[in-house]
């Protein structure tokens, strides 16, 4: 066997591999909550939420405040029932809307929080009144190429 003598270039090179590894992964971890401390759950429901699924962000004012923790469809309302985790320094007035948007034609989705005027504030466990969901593209595209055939 060879006799294994390391360069100090190699040592150091072998060490920010792991610190940036390590790194990596601290980011990866706490990049899930939103704001990173405790948070709150907030409901509501879609007629549709094509583009998004648990753990897509809740963003406000293009900030992430939050995330989706869960998704379900309701089979007497026949809507995707969402719960949104934000983070409990956001403080929302209860007359607030939420919409699937989409970051451009071949970006992902995100759901938008568009605050209210409100006075009074949403609590832990609220429901959002106002929802608007995901346009398909497609659907799009259909209806203006498509157009009308009156004349």
């Amino acid at each position: 066997m060879a006799d294994t003598d390391y360069s100090i270039t190699e040592i150091a090179t072998g060490g920010a591999v792991l610190a940036a590894a390590i790194g990596f992964f601290l980011y990866a971890s706490g990049s899930g909550g939103g704001a990173g401390g405790s948070s709150y759950d907030l409901q509501a429901h879609f007629r549709s939420a094509e583009g998004i699924g648990i753990g897509t962000e809740v963003r406000l004012g293009g900030v992430q405040i939050g995330t989706v923790t869960d998704m379900e469809l309701n089979p007497e309302t026949f809507l995707a029932e969402t719960t949104i985790s934000v983070a409990d320094s956001i403080i929302l007035p209860d007359d607030s809307a939420i919409a699937i948007a989409s970051e451009g034609l071949l970006g992902g989705s995100f759901v938008e929080v568009i605050p209210g005027g409100s006075p009074f504030n949403m609590e832990a466990g609220g429901e959002f009144i106002d929802t608007q969901s995901s346009v398909s593209l497609i659907t799009l595209l259909l209806r203006f190429f498509g157009g009308s055939g009156e004349s």
